[in-house]
């Protein structure tokens, strides 16, 4: 199985929960080897009933402590639960009791030295995995450190020497760090599981947010200058009408047209897959705006060149320009539209009109709207006021880069 087969095994909606409970087995798993492994040192060992069966009761009391700690331990690394200094103190104690019973027993003849170094081996090595959980590492290191010194220390004491002696000491330098790294690695891989699919519900919500924002910017790119046109068109179809002339009926069927055009267009815009046309935007821009009495002057200049991107993008600033010119421009006479190349792969394209003032600051999105599908092309785009009460917007978009 692949990474990318877990990846999407762990992002069903059960996936996290059946990796934490897998962590939780292979920790558990730890206590019941620690079982086997007094079992084993049981069966192997001659000695008499009552010192078997204490250290029986030690070793089950060892490995429970082991299994709860581990599991709190757990909680705590991923987010779940306090540090369980309770637990670490208990466990701490019972291993202290168990290497101390053990050096008594070796002391007062009931096991020999080649039965207390495997007893020390595997106490040393299985103390030092819940503490690096339940603790920072620091506090960790220091404690496990303090443990195997104390163990090492007591063995030499009571007079392990030779194979016994490296064989404690190997358990102490090599295995316990061994069995702490283990256990971090297993908390690691839950909290690193966790944060990937924390990452992939955030990766979800920007997403929806994201087309959220796409379908408002479209929404008011594709019915601002049509419902300007319309309530134009409308105004116009009501003066003729009040005069008795026949030209009305031509003006309201044009904002019949007008109003089946958005409606197609809105259904493009929720399928997700609608783009401006630059030449038919500048052939309609035209249209509307002489029929509000402004004159409007085009300059294709390297249109038909353009990549079909940034053909689109300009389309945009074309159709939001003339909305703007319709809604802001108070007794405009004229508008001009001047697309050309700035140095050797950028497009230029300049609106200005006269008679307009800047639209209110903070209070609508077409030019945020415009600015965002600009900056996808490394575009950007610019307003001033020009003397004479010139308006002026201006859009660049390196053509290369979008190509």
């Amino acid at each position: 199985m692949t990474v990318n087969d877990w990846v999407e095994r762990l992002s069903e909606p059960d996936g996290l929960d059946r990796y934490r409970r897998y962590t939780h087995v292979s920790l558990a798993y730890f206590a019941l080897f620690e079982v086997g492994l007094w079992v084993l040192w049981l069966m192997q060992t001659d000695s008499g009933t009552l010192t078997l069966t204490s250290v029986a009761v030690l070793g089950v009391a060892h490995a429970a402590v082991q299994m709860a700690l581990s599991r709190a331990a757990l909680r705590h690394y991923i987010g779940a639960g306090r540090r369980p200094y309770p637990l670490v103190a208990v466990y701490t104690a019972v291993t202290v009791a168990m290497a101390g019973w053990g050096f008594a027993l070796l002391a007062t003849g009931r096991i020999d030295d080649q039965s207390l170094a495997p007893y020390l081996f595997w106490l040393s090595m299985l103390y030092a995995g819940p503490p690096t959980l339940a603790l920072s590492r620091r506090a960790a290191a220091t404690l496990v450190a303090v443990v195997s010194v104390a163990v090492g220390a007591g063995s030499v004491v009571v007079g392990l020497s030779g194979t016994e002696l490296a064989l404690v000491i190997g358990g102490t330098v090599f295995m316990a760090p061994i069995m702490a790294v283990a256990f971090r690695a297993s908390g690691w891989g839950v909290r690193l599981i966790e944060e990937l699919a924390a990452a992939r519900q955030t990766q979800a919500r920007l997403a929806v947010a994201e087309e959220r924002l796409r379908f408002g910017r479209d929404l008011h790119d594709v019915l601002g200058r049509n419902l300007a046109v319309v309530a134009l068109k409308s105004e116009l179809a009501a003066q003729l009408a009040q005069r008795g002339r026949p030209e009305a009926r031509e003006q309201m069927l044009e904002v019949q047209r007008i109003a089946q055009d958005s409606q197609r267009e809105i259904r493009s815009v929720v399928r997700g897959y609608r783009t401006a046309d630059l030449h038919t935007e500048l052939a309609g821009a035209r249209s509307v705006l002489e029929a509000a009495g402004i004159t409007c002057r085009i300059e294709y200049g390297p249109a038909a060149r353009l990549p079909d991107q940034v053909q689109a993008a300009l389309g945009w600033v074309v159709r939001e320009g003339t909305t703007n010119v319709l809604r802001h421009a108070q007794g405009a006479s004229r508008c001009n539209m001047s697309l050309r190349t700035a140095g050797p792969a950028e497009a230029l394209l300049v609106m200005e009109n006269d008679s307009a003032s800047d639209p209110p600051s903070g209070t609508g999105t077409g030019l945020n709207g415009l600015k965002e599908r600009l900056a996808a092309l490394n575009g950007t785009l610019t307003t001033e006021q020009r003397p004479g009460g010139i308006f002026r917007l201006t859009a660049r978009v390196p053509w290369e880069e979008a190509a």
